[in-house]
């Protein structure tokens, strides 16, 4: 049996994962310029297949071409787009132990940038960029007017969103995330910052919950009843006028109400002008707040870097998963040595297996195994 809650089992539906441990999606801006998967996603999603992580998913993948942050982002638009991920999903289900998880993505507002190594430029309609779709023509600072969608856009965009999630069944993938987080599209709905619509999608918090919550339900009857479906959310926009926890516990109890099986608590992205105080784990209490008030299992996510750290935030009950991004980047064995840590059985591929310290010769791992066999 685990010693930790952070290596025990979990399942959503019918879906088992082996461990608590999360791989966040990750934007990579690798993809053709057509959005279709390339050698990189491979190596990308392939080597983190083989990390030990109960689940690993995608980056934000496009449900339209213009819901793509740049030209190099990844999209499920078509079925070619299936046709490109396959020898990407073969490798990680032959060779990897993770679940998979696909992130649907719509940039809204802040789409139209180059790839982020040229410093994200914003691209003009005749140098490569397109024109962003939003709930009002109110611009992210700095960025193009985009076009408000009417009742037309809004159905395209909700009828994409649903498209992308069978497709993504047609794929294999085990369980998809709607990403309604860090300013993108479905965000910038529930936000004030964005949203200044007079209609029945705009005004009151109640308003401002319908499209997303409109595209949450297409997605779900879109997607097999007995697969998980969550949700990404930015609990607050750190701005004395922005979307706050306290909505967010609101809007996660409407998700749950309609079949959703966990939501993930980011944060911010819906203004230049929030004051993030960022430190390790300062996300959490978010997670926390949302499991306890709207009853529904939560992910953690944000600076959540060391094994026990992981295990506390498990073990005291504030989420029932942790999400790791850029930490699990720079150490992408980072599942192997918390399981080190802790004493703990994880997925090894067996062409791996004689790397694990229990196998190498000498005596220098006497003294751990003594303590675990006096336990």
């Amino acid at each position: 049996m685990p010693r930790t809650v952070l290596f025990s089992p979990i399942s959503l539906r019918s879906v088992t994962f082996d461990n608590r441990i999360v791989v966040s999606p990750m934007g990579q801006y690798s993809a053709d310029e057509d959005g279709l998967a390339t050698a990189w996603h491979l190596m990308h999603l392939g080597h983190l297949a083989l990390s030990g992580a109960g689940l690993l998913f995608t980056e934000a993948t496009a449900v339209e071409p213009r819901g793509r942050v740049s030209g190099r982002c990844l999209g499920i638009w078509s079925d070619a787009h299936v046709a490109a991920l396959a020898p990407v999903i073969d490798f990680c289900r032959r060779h990897g132990g993770a679940k998979l998880g696909m992130q649907l993505a719509h940039s809204g507002r802040k789409g139209s940038v180059t790839v982020p190594w040229e410093k994200q430029v914003g691209m003009a309609g005749g140098a490569g960029g397109w024109l962003l779709a939003s709930p009002s023509a109110e611009p992210y600072p700095g960025r193009p007017v985009p076009e408000a969608l009417d009742a037309e856009g809004l159905a395209r965009v909700r009828d994409a969103f649903a498209a992308a999630a069978a497709r993504a069944d047609r794929a294999g993938f085990d369980m998809i995330e709607i990403h309604n987080a860090h300013g993108y599209l479905l965000h910038s709905f529930l936000s004030p910052h964005a949203n200044l619509r007079t209609d029945a999608y705009g005004g009151s918090r109640e308003n401002r919950m319908r499209f997303p919550l409109e595209v949450f339900e297409a997605v779900r009857a879109a997607w097999p009843d007995h697969k998980p479906l969550g949700v990404r959310v930015s609990a607050t926009d750190w701005t004395e006028q922005g979307w706050t926890p306290d909505d967010t516990v609101a809007f996660a109890s409407e998700l749950k109400a309609r079949g959703c099986d966990y939501v993930c608590a980011s944060s911010g992205g819906s203004s230049p002008h929030q004051k993030i105080p960022v430190a390790p784990g300062y996300q959490v209490p978010f997670a926390e707040q949302i499991r306890r008030e709207a009853g529904i299992p939560t992910m953690a996510v944000g600076l959540i870097t060391q094994p026990q750290q992981a295990e506390d935030i498990l073990s005291g009950q504030q989420a029932d998963f942790v999400a790791l991004g850029r930490g699990i980047l720079y150490e992408p064995r980072w599942p192997w040595h918390a399981a080190e840590h802790f004493g703990e059985e994880v997925f090894f591929p067996p062409q791996y297996e004689r790397s694990h310290p229990s196998m190498r010769p000498g005596d220098f791992l006497k003294p751990f195994r003594d303590r675990l066999a006096a336990e």
